[in-house]
């Protein structure tokens, strides 16, 4: 059975679809964001640099705050920077198998659509979240998402769901 998609598509060069999804590759944004819209973890391991950094803080306080840290919930979400927002989607839980959930990432995605909103943005770049990190099905999320629009009363942002590398 076949899904309308009608207002989804995958586009090669830059393209403006007011108050829609537009699907384009990573490196090609088909109108300007001001913010992204990131799989995270509970620990936020994933976005975390994979480089050694000389620590700025003296070393009894960098073990006090690791031993009081306490995980984010799964389905928040957790800005960053600014130019563009980052918007830390917390849709994976390291310690469970699967590490995400269906109802976690509609959680964030519902969550990274009221924060675009507060803060006044216009257009977002979107992760489909669930599948950059997980095996969450790039096909389920776009449903996901055709379904959170739909049902969407508010004024209309310019989503970029952004085309994972594989």
């Amino acid at each position: 059975m076949a899904k309308d998609r009608s207002h989804l598509r995958l586009v090669s060069s830059p393209v403006r679809q007011r108050g829609g999804v537009t699907i384009a590759p990573h490196h090609q944004p088909p109108f300007p964001v001001q913010g992204l819209v990131l799989e995270e973890d509970t620990w936020f391991a994933l976005s975390s640099s994979p480089k050694f950094l000389e620590p700025r803080r003296h070393p009894i306080r960098i073990m006090t705050d690791a031993w009081e840290a306490e995980p984010a919930l799964p389905g928040s979400v957790h800005i960053r920077d600014r130019h563009p927002f980052r918007l830390l989607a917390v849709v994976h839980d390291l310690s469970q198998d699967p590490t995400w959930r269906i109802e976690w990432i509609e959680q964030a995605l519902r969550r990274s659509l009221e924060i675009a909103r507060e803060r006044g943005l216009r257009a977002l770049g979107i992760e489909p979240l669930g599948t950059v990190h997980g095996r969450f099905p790039v096909a389920d999320f776009d449903t996901l998402l055709e379904e959170i629009v739909r049902e969407d009363r508010a004024p209309a942002l310019d989503l970029w769901r952004i085309e994972p590398l594989r």
